[in-house]
């Protein structure tokens, strides 16, 4: 580590894949020097298709790149990529300089971790289902690490692209975001929109 900026963390840029490798790898480095890149809609070591908001929530927490032809790509895509790099810039500085998180007392299909910023005033956190769950309805989302008795204003962060949900109707705090205490957010109290299984949704909270 003391002779190099950037590790790759794997060959397989399949996100469903990548979501568990980065989060083992990243017990052992630090967010910012592990490569994660926003790969082609079709994983070339697996075959396997996945959504452009999955790709693009899963690279978004380590240190991020684009690995595909641009110029083929359809306008849709161009513009959820263009988005999703604006907001990776905005938030640079929390990604790679704040307090990882890792929430694992969760449904098995259900993956979450986040990053705390040093003054637990703004953090983000990843909610992704990696696969089917036999709970009738999605586990809530957890945010531990948060100040207890400061409320903390919830919303969904637009990364470009939205993930596939299985629902007619999500949870009404979605629409506009919810404010709540750490402690509450710690505890589990946010109900989730029931994700298509290889979906994510990425929750931005800041002190208020």
């Amino acid at each position: 580590m003391r002779r190099t900026d950037r590790f790759w963390t794997s060959d397989t840029n399949d996100p469903l894949e990548r979501q568990r490798i980065q989060r083992w790898t990243g017990i052992l480095i630090p967010p910012e020097l592990l490569g994660s890149h926003v790969g082609d809609e079709r994983a070339h070591t697996t075959g396997r298709t996945a959504t452009m908001a999955f790709r693009l929530a899963t690279a978004l927490f380590l240190h991020a790149g684009i690995e595909s032809d641009i110029s083929r790509l359809a306008d849709a895509d161009l513009d959820a990529l263009t988005a999703w790099t604006e907001v990776y810039r905005r938030h640079r500085a929390l990604l790679h300089g704040g307090r990882v998180i890792r929430v694992d007392d969760v449904d098995d299909a259900v993956l979450q971790h986040g990053v705390i910023a040093p003054d637990a005033r703004e953090a983000l956190f990843s909610y992704a289902l990696l696969g089917s769950t036999d709970a009738a309805l999605p586990p809530p989302a957890r945010m531990p690490g948060l100040e207890p008795e400061t409320r903390y204003r919830v919303e969904v962060l637009d990364l470009g692209a939205a993930p596939r949900v299985l629902q007619d109707a999500p949870p009404p705090w979605l629409a506009d975001g919810v404010v709540l205490r750490g402690a509450m957010l710690a505890d589990g109290v946010l109900p989730m929109p029931l994700l298509a299984p290889g979906n994510a949704v990425i929750l931005h909270a800041r002190a208020v």
